[in-house]
């Protein structure tokens, strides 16, 4: 470990295997927490590689509890998270939208690291209780279309970080990892990412793995499509740059999105937006996600028609009803 820290403070770059056996070596234990933390510093000081992520991600893959959901083709909405926004739980009750509007969705999430509340803090809050059971996902997908995997059940390598993450604070590699290492490897990806870099990065390597994916980017710096200012879509049908209102939408303010001062606040704020009783920016938000979701699966139609499936789907309490029994299901 010594030496693959002395190598990343020369500014060297890993290679794949290299990076691979770093996070192996810190799951079997024995790397000291300062060790641990050193290194997801020494990433915040210079870009990361494409080899590095595909070695940090092999390991979590190879170590990971094995999920197959494949024959249900499913989607996931997910944000690298780091952005330092403190939105509101965005991604998340996009997916419920999603899934009321008749689409897979397996959504892979953990607690907030970066930020006051992640999915898993959300859907917690709800009364779900994590599980690792395939034969509850499966009935979770057939009854409401929506399954959600607690990072750490099925990533040892997440558990034995979420410590130092935690006392760090910042955004680092792992936030990039999280949307890589689903269990279920789903067919279709939609991923928020907090800089251009980073589309970038990941546009390179869902390119070659030949997934179908959307990854979206608000120019002002948010891992999600905040309608707070223009915003890029990269997908496999190429890039576009959109402002809000070329979709009919209002351009909102950082505030508007705000996610409160703790996780019971973030979770107010989901249960409104799927019960329509949120405010306009915080329903419209959502329904632009939920939009270019429905899209990353249906792409042969046009965004318009996506939000309006959204739409219905949100208006039509088709999403509260995707959540009450999913709930029912997982608590």
């Amino acid at each position: 470990m010594k030496d693959i820290l002395y190598k990343l403070f020369d500014y060297n770059y890993l290679t794949r295997d290299e990076a691979k056996q770093v996070l192996i070596d810190i799951v079997k234990g024995g790397v000291p927490e300062t060790q641990i933390a050193s290194l997801i510093t020494s990433f915040l000081m210079r870009s990361i590689s494409v080899d590095e992520i595909l070695g940090f991600r092999d390991a979590l893959l190879e170590m990971r509890v094995m999920v197959d959901l494949s024959d249900y083709s499913p989607l996931d909405i997910v944000g690298t998270g780091g952005d330092g926004k403190n939105t509101f739980n965005i991604s998340t009750t996009a997916c419920f939208v999603v899934a009321g509007a008749g689409y897979n969705v397996v959504k892979h999430g953990n607690y907030g690291a970066t930020s006051i509340s992640g999915a898993s803090n959300v859907i917690e809050q709800q009364g779900v209780k994590f599980h690792a059971d395939n034969d509850l996902f499966r009935k979770s997908l057939d009854k409401c279309n929506i399954a959600y995997l607690h990072a750490p059940l099925f990533s040892p390598a997440l558990k034995a970080v979420a410590p130092v993450r935690k006392s760090l604070g910042v955004r680092n590699f792992f936030n990039v990892l999280g949307p890589l290492v689903n269990p279920v490897q789903p067919e279709f990806q939609m991923l928020g990412v907090y800089d251009l870099a980073m589309l970038r990065l990941y546009s390179y390597i869902y390119q070659e793995e030949n997934k179908k994916f959307t990854i979206v980017h608000s120019m002002d710096g948010y891992d999600e499509i905040s309608l707070t200012s223009q915003f890029k879509v990269v997908s496999n049908r190429g890039e576009q740059l959109f402002m809000p209102d070329d979709l009919g939408f209002k351009r909102l303010n950082q505030e508007d999105l705000y996610g409160g001062d703790t996780p019971e606040d973030a979770s107010k704020i989901f249960r409104d937006v799927l019960s329509a009783s949120a405010t306009e920016a915080q329903t419209n938000a959502v329904l632009v996600n939920a939009a270019f979701g429905i899209q990353t699966v249906d792409q042969t139609k046009t965004i318009e028609e996506c939000i309006e499936i959204a739409r219905d789907s949100l208006y039509g309490k088709k999403a509260l009803k995707v959540l009450e029994k999913f709930i029912e299901i997982n608590s």
